[in-house]
């Protein structure tokens, strides 16, 4: 698609972004993607198990230095990053900017939350660089999207409820976002994300005005993801009527059943606060056993409502083609 904008600000063949999701990417995955013509994204805790995970920031940056050597012996096409920058006491971007630029990672996705997340110092410093900018806004408006276009995005994600993972605050699906964060940008392109799992809903994202996709949830399910086979098959076996939605920090989540989704339901139907859910969750140690364990009755399974349209477990390179409308 040598006419599309994504693809050329990209410097890739197809307009498919995968989404950097926590402990379930890692070198394989994402070399996968960047040689079927799309752009894989490092996340965090990228290639770490339970067993190998650090808790310093210089650890943590110099297991991601690995990650993205890993991946450079498996492509030499390009892929990204991900950044998430905080306004206050951000112990941890610092580190990581410092190996993205020391390894000369030419993409990074910054996904930003809540006031402030846009910090034009960070931007600029990203841009001298020489780095592109995917900005992914979990609360994507027209203002904010305004907002990272002047401090500097290259290309902005809009992002619906339909997503899996940390969800919007505002339960507008992509069908609604997308047109509202296309007719928000001046000049810049505009990826869609949430519920894109096949041609049909990539189509669907085309015309609705984005000039390319950013999925997560269909990649979990390929034979390069690294989440155990029980999960995939769930996956495969499940549709969007399947997930249980509940309210947490920073504001809602959907999972596949379990023990601890049950109870996780129940406190919330039962009035619980969005902390008392979160500490039972446990952030992103619930979502490795979950996913990366298969551990449901500790664990949680984030996915989008799209999942209805992954029917088999299949290669990137196959999901690549289907997400090219």
């Amino acid at each position: 698609m040598k006419n599309n904008r994504i693809s050329q600000i990209l410097g890739i063949e197809k307009p498919v972004i995968q989404g950097p999701l926590s402990w379930l990417t890692d070198a394989r995955l994402v070399a996968a993607v960047s040689n079927a013509g799309g752009l894989g994204v490092l996340g965090p805790n990228a290639g770490l198990t339970a067993e190998t995970a650090v808790s310093t920031p210089e650890a943590t940056a110099e297991k991601m230095r690995e990650e993205i050597r890993k991946t450079k012996r498996l492509t030499d096409k390009p892929f990204g990053v991900n950044l998430i920058p905080s306004p206050e006491n951000d112990i941890w971007t610092p580190g990581i900017l410092q190996v993205i630029k020391e390894e000369a990672v030419k993409v990074v996705v910054y996904t930003g939350y809540g006031q402030g997340a846009i910090i034009p110092a960070l931007f600029d410093e990203l841009k001298a660089a020489g780095i592109t900018i995917i900005y992914r806004d979990i609360n994507p408006t027209p203002e904010n999207t305004r907002e990272a276009e002047r401090a500097g995005a290259d290309i902005i994600v809009a992002t619906g409820f339909d997503e899996g993972g940390t969800l919007p605050a505002t339960a507008l699906g992509t069908f609604s976002i997308v047109p509202l964060i296309t007719d928000a940008v001046e000049h810049v392109p505009v990826l869609a994300a949430g519920g894109i799992v096949d041609k049909r809903t990539a189509r669907a994202a085309h015309a609705l005005g984005a000039e390319g996709v950013f999925a997560g949830s269909v990649f979990i399910s390929t034979e390069e993801s690294r989440v155990p086979q029980t999960i995939k098959d769930k996956i495969v076996e499940a549709n969007g009527l399947d997930l249980n939605l509940f309210r947490t920090l920073p504001d809602y989540y959907r999972s596949l059943p379990g023990k601890l989704t049950s109870t996780l339901v129940e406190m919330d139907k039962a009035g619980a606060s969005k902390e008392d859910i979160a500490h039972v969750m446990g952030g992103l140690r619930g979502l490795r056993l979950g996913m990366l364990e298969g551990n449901t009755d500790e664990g949680y399974i984030a996915l989008g409502t799209g999942i209805g349209g992954i029917h088999r477990v299949t290669s990137v390179a196959d999901v690549v083609e289907q997400l090219t409308a």
